[in-house]
């Protein structure tokens, strides 16, 4: 049992091994092929807005995501005839009930719009879903029962052991594509099939761009979640992540088995369940992230983006002060 928790240990936290030294938040053009076989530069209009030049791809190759970007256009089109179903999975526990009709309500205008979805509501209280909202064609609803998690730390401690016991039975025969995200947020405007991947993370929208030491690792060295100097690309966000089933199902056990290891040693990440996935994606760097279109808060920190297509009511109530907390229903 030593052998095989020293072997997972060394395995996940995988110190500084194949990760290359780049800077934090470099800005790449997007490079195509000529007709005759040479590289050129591709025009970037569709993501320049107002003088503004947006990256489209991250320093290990993988696509940095704008959703009006051609690239986004062309996986589109791509995705638009397989017929592929994708999964949308939220924790509803305690208050957080009072969020779900209204993420419901907005994924159905704009997440994967005219795709084939199935919703997983895990929760403590499946009548939170009384009376039944109307979905449309292709659209699903699946409703898992959990035990109730009482305070936000113990959520925090369980989410990714709840994710993989979801994904592992009924989740990964059902669909072949799953999302996980925070049930205090809205979609605004439309997530399409750009966002599939094998892997794909979101990028925080306070810290896009922001230098490393800026970024909120952890750094207590007794902690699984441990970010050693000169470690990761980016910080994301644990608002929106995912992938395909199998990667998905491999992320949640992993980050479960360094929250547990952890726990028993009384000890929990300063960024909870985010941490964790941080340090995951910084052995596992994801094939596609999500530009911070994806995950955006109105506070004087969040990114200029083109367009806000999925807003975290959740933590733009926490940039708030108290005064403003209370006029926005906080």
């Amino acid at each position: 049992h030593m052998i095989k928790q020293y072997f997972m240990c060394n395995f996940l936290h995988g110190r500084k091994a194949g990760v290359n030294m780049v800077l934090p938040h470099p800005v790449f053009q997007a490079v195509g092929t000529g007709t005759d076989g040479s590289r050129e530069m591709t025009d970037m209009a569709d993501v320049r807005v107002a003088g503004k030049q947006y990256p489209l791809e991250t320093s290990w190759g993988a696509p940095l995501v704008w959703g009006d970007s051609r690239n986004s256009l062309w996986r589109r089109a791509e995705f638009a005839h397989r017929g592929i179903r994708t999964g949308l999975l939220v924790l509803v526990v305690g208050r957080y009930a009072q969020f779900v009709r209204r993420f419901l309500s907005s994924a159905e205008v704009h997440f994967l719009p005219g795709g084939m979805v199935t919703y997983y509501i895990l929760t403590d209280n499946p009548r939170t879903l009384d009376p039944p909202i109307e979905l449309g064609p292709e659209r699903e609803l699946r409703v898992v029962p959990v035990a109730e998690l009482p305070g936000w730390e113990r959520l925090a401690q369980r989410r990714m052991a709840l994710l993989a016991s979801a994904i592992k039975d009924p989740i990964r025969s059902e669909v072949e594509y799953i999302f996980c995200a925070d049930v205090d947020q809205e979609f605004v405007a439309p997530v399409g099939e750009e966002i599939l991947g094998d892997l794909v993370a979101t990028l925080h929208p306070e810290l896009y761009k922001m230098p490393r030491n800026a970024f909120p690792y952890e750094i207590e060295e007794t902690s699984s979640a441990c970010v050693e100097e000169g470690e990761g690309d980016y910080y994301y966000t644990s608002e929106l992540y995912g992938g395909l089933v199998a990667e998905m199902y491999s992320l949640a056990r992993a980050c479960s088995v360094l929250i547990l290891q952890d726990q028993a040693n009384g000890i929990m990440a300063r960024g909870l369940e985010e941490s964790y996935l941080n340090r995951y994606l910084i052995n596992h760097r994801p094939t596609r992230v999500l530009s911070p279109e994806y995950s955006w808060w109105d506070s004087a920190l969040s990114a200029d983006v083109p367009v806000q297509r999925l807003v975290s009511l959740g933590r733009q109530c926490e940039s708030l002060d108290q005064q403003n907390r209370e006029e926005h229903n906080c």
